[in-house]
């Protein structure tokens, strides 16, 4: 019987070896199908979206627009300029520009400006990137613009896969290493993790084939982060719970089988309901926001997958051995030392529960105003930590052209409606001059300057004064629109899938709980902990961290992770704090025993989580470390602070009624025995 067991381990082994043969070829194709224009990112139905649209099909579409700039702070020479020329003359001789590059001197000499704008690459962003570089080894000014900016971005979203994996690996394999105290044991959950990686990338790019779901560097990365994050979280409870049993069970196949009974329920439910979360982002406009529902869900559920089926049968395979030096042997007790830390913490929250409570709630209210000190919304160069060249351009421009703009808008009008259209652009408020471009298809492109630098408070100003002015079938774009559109699309997100996501996890945690109070204090405890992650961010971001502004999408990215992520480790505490008062112990008692049980696991896989989303707060997108940082600081709050103190208290002063409608509320349940005789599950 034992020969047949370990074969079924083995069996399982085999059928993952065919599922990752057959997802190598899908998996290493996710890049190729990776877009990080700011255009990618927004809604079909944004105006600066049909502005691009409309500009490929044009004669001259697609084309890549550049910024030589050339500056010397004493004032150009003239051998300064001479040079100058010379470099752009031979631009133009190497490649087609849409018209002759014409000089615009600073009006205090220090800077000469070149717009030049070539449809040579097309729409093909590596001939983009090799236009760029070409450029740039001409050259020796600066060489900005947003062909310049989109290149950087590009470069910087592709170098990010290898160091983001290599240090979320290391980060998580360091933690593994201090919490198994095990050599070997470490590297099991690692590498199953990796595969569960590999996998989610190839159901990702199927996905994009099937459905034309969002990839961007943002989606990618995140789930990369979710996948050894989450997946190391499922296996920290499956693990603890598989040593438990092998003291309990002679045979490593029986001990996995029950842990599997055991653990396997909650970590189904909190998975799920993180899906089901992440899936919510599926009613968001924003593209980015909307591709990142499905990748983030794929993402979850990969690990969920893995863990729950390829991680069990390496440990059966592996036997006790793995464990070594501390071997779980059949028929031992676990030591009690580490039972201290979280009775503790259990017994100050059962002692003056009404107080903890208070005084926790306190705290993350005063964090949460933290949260009016967050910076204004993040420009196009300020969304790198370090400073490409492209945003090296846009700042000497903004210095040296401070009362003019740089960067045109874009207006794109029925070619009959061109000379209204251009009699309004000029009488906009705001606007310094308006001309006619090129034509095609019934369209003419129209380019405005505006007579304040790009995405100041003035531009933007004109901007929306424009579009009102033009009116419905005119479409105004160009990169400070993008940005506009960006802020505005994430406010008309953010108040249709805040609600969604609260109402769906709700009626998730309803129907897994059997109760209808326990859900609304998770939910109002994870909706706390974004208040409060949000408001340290406000006072770190700036200061500390030296950010230029916040993603216009980091409060909805961040709610939706905060919560369904926040909400899985309810489940664990919940969920083993109904099982305790279904073998007849108080609520009170239930809770906890159920902290005491579960605290170490639950510490364990939130210091875990916690630190790979932290991974992202040295990546050189300041979107990602934004986010990072906030889910980070959020997932610890939950671990440290709401989970142990504050819904351990709110259950001790709620009794029963915390499991109000549900049976629990009205009547003990007749038990076999105390819950509180069970061995506590440990990490």
């Amino acid at each position: 019987m034992e020969g047949r067991k370990r074969i079924v381990g083995w069996g399982v082994l085999a059928l993952w070896v065919i599922v990752i043969a057959l997802a190598a070829p899908l998996a290493g194709k996710l890049g190729d199908v990776q877009r990080d224009r700011a255009v990618d990112y927004l809604p079909a139905s944004a105006d600066s979206t049909q502005v691009a649209n409309i500009m490929e099909q044009m004669p001259g579409g697609g084309s890549t627009d550049l910024v030589l700039v050339y500056h010397r702070d004493g004032g150009l020479t003239a051998a300064d300029r001479a040079t100058a020329a010379r470099e752009v003359r031979q631009v133009a001789a190497e490649h087609p520009l849409a018209s002759p590059p014409r000089a615009v001197p600073s009006e205090d000499g220090t800077t000469l400006l070149y717009a030049v704008s070539s449809t040579e690459p097309g729409t093909d962003e590596v001939a983009r990137d090799a236009f760029v570089h070409d450029v740039r080894a001409t050259v020796s000014g600066e060489v900005g613009g947003p062909g310049a900016l989109a290149t950087d971005a590009g470069e910087v979203y592709n170098s990010l896969d290898g160091p983001l994996l290599y240090t979320t690996v290391a980060v998580v394999a360091i933690l593994l290493i201090v919490i198994y105290r095990s050599p070997f044991l470490w590297l099991v959950p690692l590498a199953v993790a990796g595969v569960a990686d590999f996998l989610s990338m190839a159901v990702t790019y199927a996905l994009h084939q099937g459905f034309d779901i969002s990839v961007s560097g943002q989606s990618t990365g995140v789930m990369t982060i979710l996948v050894f994050g989450a997946g190391t979280d499922y296996a920290l409870l499956l693990v603890s719970r598989y040593r438990e049993e092998l003291r309990r069970v002679p045979r490593p196949y029986d001990a996995m089988a029950a842990a599997l009974r055991g653990c396997g329920p909650a970590v189904l439910a909190s998975s799920g309901t993180v899906a089901l979360g992440m899936l919510c982002l599926l009613a968001a406009d924003m593209n980015s926001s909307r591709g990142m529902g499905p990748t983030a869900a794929v993402g979850v559920l990969c690990a969920l997958i893995a863990m729950m089926t390829l991680l069990p049968a390496l440990l059966v395979v592996l036997g006790r051995r793995v464990f070594w030096p501390l071997i779980p042997a059949y028929g031992s007790r676990a030591k009690a030392a580490r039972r201290s830390l979280f009775a503790a913490m259990g017994s100050s929250a059962g002692r003056r529960p009404l107080a903890v409570l208070l005084t926790g709630a306190a705290a993350l209210a005063a964090l949460a105003l933290g949260a009016l000190n967050l910076p204004g919304a993040l420009k196009q160069e300020d969304t790198f930590s370090s400073t490409p060249e492209a945003v090296a351009a846009m700042r000497t421009l903004a210095a040296a052209y401070p009362e003019t703009g740089t960067q045109p808008v874009t207006v794109v009008a029925p070619t009959g409606r061109v000379p209204e259209a251009l009699r309004t652009a000029l009488a906009t408020d705001g606007v310094a001059k308006a001309e006619r471009g090129r034509s095609s298809d019934g369209w003419t492109e129209i380019s405005v300057i505006a007579a304040h630098p790009p995405q100041s408070a003035a531009e933007t100003a004109t901007i929306e004064a424009l579009r009102t002015a033009l009116g419905d079938g005119v479409y105004v774009g160009g990169p400070s629109a993008e940005q506009l559109d960006m802020a505005d699309t994430s406010a008309r997100d953010r108040n249709i899938v805040v609600p969604l996501v609260i109402v769906v996890v709700l009626i998730v945690l309803v129907v897994l709980l059997r109760s209808l109070v326990a859900p609304l204090i998770l939910i109002a405890a994870v909706v706390a902990v974004w208040g409060a992650a949000l408001g340290i961010g406000g006072l770190v971001f700036e200061g500390l961290f030296g950010f230029g502004g916040t993603d216009p999408g980091l409060a909805l990215l961040s709610f939706v992770f905060l919560v369904a992520l926040g909400v899985d480790y309810g489940i664990f505490l919940m969920h083993r704090m109904r099982e305790e008062c279904l073998t007849g112990a108080e609520p009170g008692a239930a809770a906890l025993t159920a902290l005491r049980t579960t605290g170490g696991v639950i510490a364990s896989a939130g210091l875990v989580l916690a630190a790979t989303f932290a991974v992202l707060v040295n990546m050189p997108m300041v979107q990602l470390a934004e986010l990072g940082f906030v889910i980070a600081v959020g997932v610890l709050l939950d671990t440290f602070l709401v989970r142990t103190y504050l819904v351990t208290s709110a259950s001790v002063l709620l009794g029963r009624r915390v499991w109000w409608p549900g049976p629990l509320a009205r009547k003990p349940v007749p038990t076999a025995g105390s819950g509180s005789e069970r061995e506590p599950v440990r990490v």
